[in-house]
């Protein structure tokens, strides 16, 4: 006969153990309600144990209720007190909770009536309520003859407010599965497409310089590209189309944004390191985003503009703010040009001598902040050629600006040859 070989299995000698946890979490999901009885007095007599009850609110998942018993609700009270309870309104077994019971002093001092299991300990754990309809609360809550003699008590309306805390219980254990999900990338996939130049079919040409694009993409993001590519008094030519009174390195930032819809790098895109190139790539952006309707792209030029504000720029930035609607931009330059420090050495700038010609109504909203700042430091009294001041040359330089901006208020105001220019100052890129 054959012989059977049988295998022993040994257990493992491996040194590895594995080790898990788990942690049990213990809580209480809380809401409110506000329970307004108007009508007390029609209220009272209509029996021991008959009560008025509120509308159901939800905590926790369960409905709830307040139930008011005017005459009490037992008899052997013989309706001496009031009685207030909560109750359980939807289907629910053993459910744990915290409550409190808050009848309002209405006198506005703020001596409420109070009955709370929260923020106390208590001997025997949350109250349980085994089945719907199950109540907690007080038979003797308020002694009727003290309750119409109180505060509690106004135009014949009792306010509570009642406050569930329903117990909730979960386990939490290690997550043995976590699957990283990359952010969006269909801004870099777009702008790998320009970068392409694949599948083009429009081309812009720009002081100059020729942009393929897709028409699709833009009209996508733009409504201005969208009328003029797609709309019924769309461009007789949509393969080839001029750009007027914009310079190549802007209308580039602009498709950057729309194929990327991040701003490019301003010193990489114009070659620039100049200090102020960053803000006058902004200051163009910012006409450029208005003009195409690229309501983010003018946010974003916006918020920069807000944070390089400074002398040789701020009153250019205060036009462009002017003339685009960008009321937030707008603030920032007129607090900033309004600072005594600050508005002689900018009103001695070219972006002045702009914005004096194209928004000679902003001066006046500038002279109210300047009024504003100056009316603690400097009191100044106009008679006849002379301002009576308090004697610093300070004082005397900051006036003398305030009195000169006063006088080009008055210019501007008056001349009605002024028009409205809705570009910067022709300052190139290229010089910057």
């Amino acid at each position: 006969m054959g012989r059977v070989l049988r295998e022993t299995l040994k257990p493992s000698t491996s040194s590895v153990s594995a080790t898990t946890t788990s942690t049990s979490v213990t809580e209480t999901v809380n809401g409110s309600h506000q329970f307004k009885i108007t009508g007390y007095s029609l209220s009272k007599g209509s029996g021991i144990g008959k009560y008025i009850a509120s509308d159901t609110f939800m905590v926790g998942g369960y409905l709830w209720a307040i139930y008011f018993y005017p005459d009490g609700k037992s008899p052997e009270d013989n309706a001496a007190y009031i009685s207030l309870f909560i109750a359980l309104a939807s289907e629910g077994t053993d459910v744990r909770a915290l409550f409190e019971l808050t009848l309002l002093d209405q006198s506005g001092k703020e001596r409420h009536k109070v009955h709370s299991h929260f923020g106390r300990t208590l001997e025997s754990g949350p109250y349980t309520l085994k089945y719907r309809g199950s109540m907690w609360g007080y038979k003797r809550f308020f002694k009727r003859t003290l309750l119409e003699q109180s505060d509690y008590l106004k135009d014949d309306c009792l306010s509570v407010h009642c406050s569930v805390g329903v117990v909730m219980s979960h386990t939490e254990g290690p997550k043995i599965f976590s699957i990283a999900v990359p952010p969006s990338n269909i801004g870099h996939h777009f702008g790998q497409l320009l970068e392409s130049g694949k599948q083009t079919d429009v081309s812009f040409e720009v002081d100059g310089e020729f942009f393929p694009a897709h028409k699709l993409v833009l009209a996508a993001r733009s409504p201005v590209f969208r009328a003029q590519l797609f709309g019924p008094m769309k461009d007789h030519n949509t393969k080839q189309i001029e750009v007027e009174d914009m310079e190549a390195p802007v209308f580039k930032a602009l498709l950057h944004f729309i194929y990327w819809d991040s701003l490019p790098d301003m010193e990489e895109l114009t070659g620039l390191t100049s200090k102020w190139a960053s803000t006058l790539m902004s200051q163009h952006l910012l006409a450029a985003a208005d003009r195409y309707g690229l309501d983010r792209l003018r946010l974003m030029c916006e918020a920069n503009l807000c944070e390089v504000v400074a002398i040789n720029t701020v009153a250019t930035t205060l036009a462009l703010a002017e003339q685009h609607h960008c009321f937030r931009l707008k603030a920032v330059c007129l607090k900033f040009v309004a600072m005594p420090e600050n508005l002689r050495a900018v009103m001695q700038t070219d972006g002045f001598e702009y914005l004096k010609q194209s928004c000679p109504s902003v001066l006046t909203e500038l002279l109210e902040y300047v009024a504003r700042v100056n009316e603690h430091p400097v009191i100044v009294c106009r008679h006849g050629n002379e301002a009576i001041l308090d004697g610093s040359d300070a004082n005397v330089r900051d006036v003398n600006a305030v009195v000169h901006l006063v006088s080009i208020c008055f210019l501007c105001i008056g001349n009605e040859k002024f028009s409205k220019i809705e570009a910067p100052p022709d300052v190139c890129l290229k010089n910057a």
